[in-house]
Parts: C-alpha cells; sequence; structure tokens
C-alpha cells in the first residue's frame, strides 16, 4: 500500500507566469447605470463589475481619481464609450 491511503495525490502545479496584477480602475457611465472596469498596465480589459459594489468601494477608499480618460492611450480601451462619457469617467491608478 503506497502513503495516499486511498486518496489521490493532488497534481502538480502549473509552472506558468502569473497573470500581471491590475492597474487602473476606471468608473464610467454606460447606458446610464456606473460600470468599473479593471485594465492592466497595458490597458487591457481583465475585468468589470457594477461600480456601486462593496469591492469597488475599497479600492478607490482613500485614493484621489483623475478626471476624464481622454487620452489616446485610452482610445482602444474605451473604444465604445462616448467623447462625453470618457470625460466624465474617473481613473485610479492602483498600487502594483
Amino acid at each position: 500500500m503506497d502513503e495516499t491511503f486511498g486518496m489521490e495525490a493532488p497534481a502538480r502545479h502549473s509552472e506558468a507566469p502569473h497573470r500581471a496584477p491590475v492597474r487602473y480602475l476606471v468608473i464610467i457611465d454606460e447606458a446610464g447605470s456606473a460600470i468599473a472596469r479593471l485594465f492592466l498596465a497595458s490597458r487591457e480589459q481583465v475585468g468589470e463589475v457594477d461600480a456601486g459594489s462593496e469591492e469597488v468601494a475599497q479600492l478607490v477608499r482613500g485614493r484621489t481619481p483623475e478626471r476624464g480618460a481622454g487620452g489616446p492611450e485610452w482610445d482602444r480601451a474605451l473604444l465604445g464609450h462616448s467623447a462625453a462619457e470618457r470625460a466624465a469617467a474617473e481613473v485610479y491608478t492602483l498600487d502594483v
């Protein structure tokens, strides 16, 4: 009898690199409700949640946002938003 006592041993962990941390949180209006979009440093979107959630409140607590996401670095990331929505957006830079 082996040392697993009839239970399967856990599989080997993957050695693949982890995903990069979220760098930006953008709160922007979408169809009349505020959403929070999460972006990597490359401005690749990796998540989207309701901006009124407790998790978003914890992430932005004590941080001052930049007003507007109208720069060219945001063009591709926020392609579906109007210029007015982008101008009113709040951009939070998160610690890495």
